[in-house]
């Protein structure tokens, strides 16, 4: 059994998330303790429960100390798969978060499967968008030969959540991902979002207009979607995404009580502009994202990222302890190959 301590690194969710999706794909059992042992409030909350359970459920497997608060689990994983599971998260929990952990083991099915989720959040706090697991995630995957189709009944926010997304998760031969050099500019997406009870207010017009601020003074090309949608509370999003002929970046943002539309979609093209700046072909967001993903793959792997951030180096440390394969990071260059014995 793999011996995980839940407060190394940035001592959060991803260590839980990483763990059991690895223990699934290498059939290994884990014994995760001091889980987000960093966090405000320890242990487990309740989107990291239902993701745990819904794995569970997905591979036949067993887990022991499955309770909200719980600071340790232990995780058997099973040997065969579901063809299809629902998780119901009753508040604004990050369906994306939670797709973090079931995306993995499902891509090593035999079958493709169908993931439902009932409530929880497409746009929320401390957590990627469902737009940036759209359009940037998965297209860096879709590179990979990881193939996902996401279909958003309902979006929803924080407070209240209440989304409905279905996912399917086709059977994938991962390959290596060599990105190194992004290629020229094609252009910049641009997907303002919120619900219909701020149409009235223009909120994503007023968020495109911010970030329009930004970049519509640098002359970049640009393409940029207004979208309004029916949610069970209030909320708005923005996401923004540079199109390379060889790589995205991309950054997100969310509304907020108090804070004017216009700075939300400011701030969110700044934060662009800071990702681009380095010349290098993934964010530091997805950068952390990726790792798992670049160590299943069938060689090696090496991609330039814009910041090496404490999640990334937690998600290196988690994947080496699952997966003959060494990472060294040089220059902002992370190179990931298999190990010899």
């Amino acid at each position: 059994m793999i011996e995980i301590d839940g407060s190394f690194g940035s001592g959060g969710g991803q260590i839980l998330r990483t763990a059991t999706a690895l223990a699934v794909v290498t059939k290994k059992p884990c014994h995760i303790f001091n889980i987000r042992a960093k966090r405000p409030r320890p242990g487990l909350m309740p989107q990291h429960l239902l993701g745990l359970q819904a794995l569970a459920y997905l591979c036949n497997g067993r887990l022991e100390g499955d309770s909200l608060g719980s600071e340790e689990i232990k995780f058997y994983p099973g040997q065969t798969y579901r063809n299809q599971v629902s998780v119901n998260i009753p508040t604004a929990g990050s369906i994306t978060l939670v797709l973090q952990t079931l995306i993995p083991p499902a891509l090593f099915a035999p079958r493709p499967i169908k993931i439902s989720f009932g409530g929880g959040a497409t746009d929320t706090f401390f957590s990627p968008s469902i737009d940036y697991f759209q359009y940037v995630f998965l297209k860096i995957l879709e590179m990979m030969g990881g193939e996902v189709e996401v279909n958003i009944i309902k979006r929803g926010y924080y407070p209240e959540g209440g989304a409905k997304v279905e996912v399917k998760v086709f059977p994938s031969r991962l390959k290596n991902l060599n990105l190194l050099e992004r290629g020229a500019l094609k252009k910049i997406l641009t997907i303002s979002g919120a619900s219909n009870a701020l149409k009235n207010k223009k909120v994503a017009e007023r968020q495109l207009a911010g970030t329009r601020e930004i970049l519509g003074r640098l002359k970049l090309p640009l393409e940029e979607k207004v979208e309004y949608y029916s949610t069970s509370c209030p909320g708005s999003s923005i996401c923004i995404v540079s199109q390379f002929e060889n790589t995205v970046l991309g950054v997100d943002g969310l509304g907020k009580l108090g804070k004017p539309a216009e700075q939300v979609g400011r701030e969110c093209a700044l934060q662009l502009l800071e990702e681009e700046k380095t010349k290098n072909c993934l964010d530091r967001y997805l950068a952390d994202q990726i790792l798992p993903y670049l160590a299943l793959a069938n060689k090696k792997s090496q991609v330039s990222i814009s910041k090496l951030t404490r999640h990334a180096e937690t998600n290196i440390w988690i994947t080496e302890k699952f997966l003959p394969v060494g990472f060294k990071i040089r220059d902002n260059i992370i190179e990931c190959k298999k190990k010899k014995f």
